[in-house]
């Protein structure tokens, strides 16, 4: 593609596909260039470096996030709805939860959902610094829960190119993991009541679980809450 046909949203839209294949390990201005049929130089006419493309990609996949209206929905149907959104984003695109621990992440994508983070929490009655940190709790734990998917997206990678087989390696993992915990008696007794070595597994519902106890905790603590 030559380099006057070439625009800033098919760069980043490019880069976005490029990350969640190859992850961030993977992002180069030639692998990038090559998706695009494209010189690698040419790409820089449109983004500053590297970074600033990983800070264009981030922002973009924010859109993926729904606003639902607390208004009508009330504040935490709203607030389920955009934690469930976020982590779904999150485990389509894992590159984002690694690169938060070095990059910071900014753009009207980010912005728009952040302010809308806030409105929800408004809603519900927090004001001011209060609303803030009721939306960084719930953040917080949006990320952390994503943090293992990452984790494993990026160590199936490095297996693969190292010509390995990521199901056996994660599969002898596990057994000195069984190993480790049958030294302990509740672990033992998780282990002898799970089948194929599945005794660190979350229910299904940990996740919701979480976020609403979280959420619960949250209401317990606005004005003229019982207690």
């Amino acid at each position: 593609m030559p380099r006057d046909t070439l625009t800033r949203e098919q760069i980043v839209r490019t880069a976005v596909e490029l990350l969640d294949t190859e992850g961030l390990e993977g992002l180069n201005m030639r692998a990038l260039g090559k998706r695009l049929n494209s010189a690698a130089t040419a790409v820089y006419w449109h983004v500053k470096n590297k970074d600033d493309l990983l800070t264009l990609a981030g922002d973009q996949v924010w859109d993926e996030v729904r606003l639902p209206d607390p208004d009508t929905d009330g504040w935490r149907a709203a607030a389920t709805a955009m934690a469930h959104d976020l982590y779904a984003m999150f485990t389509r695109h894992p590159w984002l939860v690694q690169a938060f621990a070095t990059h910071l992440f900014h753009g009207v994508g980010k912005a728009r959902h952040d302010d809308h983070c806030i409105a929800v929490y408004e809603q519900a009655g927090f004001v001011g610094p209060q609303a803030d940190r009721a939306v960084a709790a719930v953040f917080t734990y949006v990320l952390g829960n994503a943090a293992p998917a990452a984790a494993t997206a990026s160590l199936t990678r490095r297996i693969e190119r190292d010509g390995g087989d990521p199901e056996e390696v994660f599969g002898a993992v596990m057994k000195e993991a069984v190993e480790a915990a049958s030294h302990f008696p509740r672990l033992r007794a998780r282990i002898d009541a799970a089948t194929d070595a599945g005794y660190a597994e979350a229910p299904d519902d940990t996740f919701d679980f979480g976020l609403q106890s979280l959420l619960d905790g949250l209401e317990a603590r606005l004005p003229g809450a019982d207690g």
